[in-house]
């Protein structure tokens, strides 16, 4: 099968023709200065089988056969399936690699949509899927494809982040998988590859697609580009290089950015990727632009794409109102997943919709059965924690982890006697410890009150923000009166609360609270874990 896509010059070894020298140092010199995040890392090389791709496999070759290259990189191609040649061309890829005697990959990609944006998420998605955590994969971007991207971005009205362009070098995350893009070719005019494609002959596929028009980029590279460089013949060099000084630019601008955000985050109420919190105070406290830096920065925390200024500018004003009408709710579609911005006092909050969801699920109730804790054979030592799962589904699970017999020593026989004040306190046979959500209308006495509470009263006492309201467990111990009649209830003695990111000591008047802080502390502890990845995981004692 074959393709008029494809040029006619028959497919030859390349090892021994001339190489092309600035193709060369740039290739070696990125290599030079990233040659230490290089190191021990495996390569691949992004090969849709055009111009640049393919010229770019062949200097690897090259250069490699030379000894000039310390590593030959592996192919990938995609076969994305949307033109009709897609598998003469997938084939075609394959026959060139195999001359040239290095590995490649014929990769299926299942696109959800039609336009390039949608085939390119596809591209990388199983790209990513074939390599491995922390590989390389090369790409053949130029200065051309640089000054195409920064005017793509600056008719989109993009800030000195996307106006920096593509990065040599950048860190690509998607959930726990990380893997690196390297670019050795930005500062590479597209007309010198053309010229040493041309004179090696490489047979590359020329898309017809690439410059028809009908995307902004490809109308950029017909109908803008030329016009600009009727002004300036230089014009693709210079917008490359401010990308490059607003590449620097935003480092300094992030770096910023960052030292702020560790002054005015929450850290005890932030759990990856679904809760992030900060202080308004504190942010009030910074100059207003880096106020506007620090929540741009702080909103696209896991998201490939920067959030639109329009939101931070809704957030801001948000984080300024003075009304105490703390209902608004912003919403942001991510490229990764979507969020709420809420208020509640003065903290901000950037909540995932998969979180808020989860927040809505019922919680298990549970109950188990402690060791009588009054008997001289008691004894609690190498006790196995048990652990109780509160709620879990695909994206977070909450776990109770208890040291059963270790909390029911707590419960001396002085104490049960001082704390129940029961004429049938020495009849107790069993206490049971039971884990329940909080009733909307159940009255629970904190150290923070000095009477019981209740619904809205306690939530204001112990600053629960309305989507927590749910996700309240009282931990308690019922003791259980063999000789109970029936309809009787057992005498229950609540001993904590939970919420997702916190605990109250219930019944403060009561326990000897210089000690039992620290060791329900001990003997009762929280999770709460992402499933995302085991290196997301919050653990909250």
């Amino acid at each position: 099968m074959t393709s008029s896509a494809i040029l006619s010059y028959s497919i030859e070894p390349i090892d021994e023709l001339p190489v092309d020298d600035k193709l060369a140092e740039a290739l070696l010199s990125s290599m030079s200065e990233y040659g230490e995040q290089l190191h021990g890392r495996r390569l691949w090389l992004a090969c849709s089988g055009g111009r640049d791709s393919l010229a770019l496999a062949a200097l690897c070759v090259q250069l490699y056969r030379q000894g000039r290259l310390p590593f030959l990189p592996q192919l990938l191609h995609v076969n994305h399936g949307l033109q009709a040649d897609s598998i003469a061309w997938a084939t075609h890829v394959a026959d060139w690699a195999a001359v040239q005697k290095i590995p490649c990959y014929i990769l299926r990609a299942q696109v959800n949509g039609h336009d390039e944006q949608a085939a390119r998420q596809a591209r990388y998605e199983v790209m990513r899927a074939h390599i491995n955590q922390g590989d390389v994969l090369l790409l053949g971007h130029h200065a051309d494809d640089q000054a195409e991207t920064v005017l793509m971005r600056l008719i989109q009205g993009a800030g000195v982040n996307g106006l920096s362009g593509m990065q040599p070098w950048r860190v690509q995350r998607q959930g726990e998988q990380h893997n690196i893009l390297w670019r050795p070719w930005l500062t590479i005019r597209r007309s010198r590859i053309s010229a040493y494609a041309q004179r090696l002959e490489l047979p590359y596929i020329d898309d017809p697609t690439n410059d028809t028009g009908d995307n902004v980029r490809s109308g950029l590279r017909r109908d803008i580009m030329p016009v600009l460089a009727s002004y300036n013949p230089n014009v693709i060099d210079n917008i490359a290089r401010s990308a490059q000084l607003l590449s620097e630019a935003q480092a300094s601008v992030s770096a910023q950015a960052a030292a702020d955000l560790q002054q005015t985050v929450i850290a005890s109420l932030q759990l990856p990727y679904a809760q992030q919190v900060l202080n308004i105070d504190d942010l009030h406290k910074l100059p207003l632009y880096r106020q506007r830096q620090l929540l741009h920065y702080w909103l696209g925390q896991d998201e490939p794409l920067p959030p639109a200024k329009q939101l931070v500018d809704d957030v801001l004003l948000l984080s300024q109102r003075d009304d105490h009408d703390h209902q608004t709710e912003l919403f942001w579609q991510g490229r990764k997943q979507s969020y709420t911005i809420r208020r509640y006092r003065q903290q901000l909050y950037r909540l995932s919709n998969e979180w808020l969801t989860w927040l809505k699920l019922s919680l298990t109730e549970q109950a188990l059965r402690l060791h009588q804790p009054f008997s001289p054979e008691f004894n609690a030592a190498d006790e196995q924690p048990i652990l109780n799962t509160l709620c879990s589904d695909d994206n977070f699970t909450w776990q109770v982890q208890i040291l059963a017999n270790e909390l029911a020593g707590l419960l001396d026989h002085d104490q049960h006697e001082a704390l129940l004040k029961s004429s049938r306190t020495a009849m107790l046979k069993t206490a049971m410890l039971k884990i329940a959500p909080l009733g909307r209308k159940q009255r629970v006495q904190t150290a923070l009150a000095s009477r019981p509470q209740s619904g809205k009263k306690l939530y204001q006492t112990l600053g629960i923000p309305s989507w927590l309201r749910d996700s309240l467990v009282v931990i308690s111990v019922d003791f259980i009166d063999e000789k109970m009649i029936e309809n009787e209830s057992p005498i229950a003695l609540p001993i904590l609360l939970l919420s997702p990111f916190d605990r109250w000591i219930l019944s403060a008047d009561n326990l000897k609270t210089d000690t039992i802080n620290h060791q329900l502390a001990e003997f009762i502890k929280s999770h709460l874990s992402p499933k995302k990845g085991a290196k997301n995981r919050a653990d909250l004692a």
